[in-house]
């Protein structure tokens, strides 16, 4: 059961990220996925996570605290750093799990973007720059999941 819940996880964050197609190789396992995040994503994964997202580009740069820039320039030459393609999974992941959990994208979207209270009254997307405010932004959607408020 938790096998299933973890590969279905896996596979929304995967196409999030652009498939196969774009990250150039089946990711069927998170040891998959992690010798990925180390060789680092290709370029084209950010437009993909973009599109996913429904984020712009300083949104996006925001959330994976870049400088939308640095990420633009990114977007046009050779792998992204190991530390950067982290962030994106992180990001995708979120992406995902709010897609499951609020019950689609545009709703997901919406939530992602709106000050929450279980936050300070920070959008969830605000606090995904650090691993525990995407921590944080996972225990308010487990929370609503499992019929929480928050």
């Amino acid at each position: 059961m938790i096998s299933d819940i973890m590969t279905n996880e896996l596979q929304a964050v995967v196409q999030g990220l652009g498939g196969k197609g774009v990250l150039g190789r089946a990711l069927s396992s998170e040891r998959d996925m992690r010798e990925a995040i180390k060789e680092g994503f290709p370029p084209r994964v950010v437009g993909e996570l973009m599109r996913a997202s429904g984020l712009t580009l300083k949104e996006l740069a925001t959330a994976l605290d870049l400088s939308p820039r640095s990420l633009q320039r990114r977007r046009r030459t050779g792998r992204l750093a190991r530390y950067e393609s982290d962030r994106l999974y992180r990001l995708a992941r979120i992406v995902a799990l709010a897609n499951e959990f609020l019950g689609g994208h545009e709703r997901a979207l919406h939530w992602l973007k709106r000050p929450n209270r279980a936050l300070g009254g920070i959008s969830p997307v605000a606090v995904l720059d650090t691993e525990l405010g995407a921590r944080q932004v996972e225990n308010v959607l487990g929370r609503i999941a499992y019929g929480g408020i928050s």
